[in-house]
């Protein structure tokens, strides 16, 4: 799998470029700021693109303002941001086109290895991966859309365990429950939403939009 990565931290890129080469993972380019950033993902297209929100000459959204602009120009290119903090801001506008293919994780689970490059994969692959705090911020609010009120606890529950990027396994372990039964959930979750006409992966991939964006 070919990853651009984009962070102004040395020690921090260092670490990602080995990490992910570890895991068998070719990085193309490695760059340190907004302008390095879009033309290497443009020059590169890769399969993700991992990518700190804050790079330089400003240190505000210039990663994340980058990122945006190479997915106009290359529709659906998966990008994993990479925060010091939960910026819902940010985040809702990485979920904005609706693509999917996109995470947004606190740096901090960088330093789970198993999770940090199960994300990058997920995301590569067509996925979401949001970090459970994100995602608890993002819903910190009542849900709007007239499709969700449809849903029952449970199953909102399991919908925001998707939104973390987690499979029907992993939601099963959390919840206590069997993996027949987490089926059953999306199954309904997707009918109440009125997901039926395309595969399961992208229909999993609008539900999550649809919740993150109430």
């Amino acid at each position: 799998m070919r990853v651009v990565i984009a962070e102004d931290l040395a020690l921090l890129r260092d670490g990602l470029i080995r990490l992910l080469t570890a895991y068998g993972d070719e990085v193309v380019a490695a760059v340190e700021t907004g302008d390095e950033l879009l033309a290497a993902l443009l020059e590169h297209r890769p399969d993700v693109a991992v990518v700190d929100v804050r790079l330089p000459p400003t240190h505000t959204d210039e990663g994340l303002r980058a990122a945006l602009a190479a997915r106009e120009r290359i529709p659906g290119l998966p990008v994993l941001v990479l925060s010091q903090y939960v910026e819902q801001l940010y985040a809702r506008e990485l979920l904005s086109d609706g693509a999917g293919a996109v995470g947004y994780l606190l740096k901090d689970r960088v330093a789970d290895v198993a999770q940090f490059v199960s994300a990058v994969h997920g995301v590569a692959g067509g996925g979401m991966a949001m970090d459970p705090e994100v995602v608890s911020q993002l819903l910190a609010r009542p849900a709007r859309a007239a499709p969700l009120r449809r849903l029952t606890p449970r199953e909102h529950e399991v919908l925001s365990l998707m939104a973390e990027g987690r499979s029907n396994g992993a939601i099963a372990q959390r919840l206590v429950i069997t993996e027949k039964a987490v089926s059953k959930h999306i199954n309904s979750i997707f009918a109440k939403l009125d997901l039926r006409d395309c595969d399961d992966d992208h229909r999993r991939v609008r539900a999550v939009l649809t919740y993150l964006d109430a």
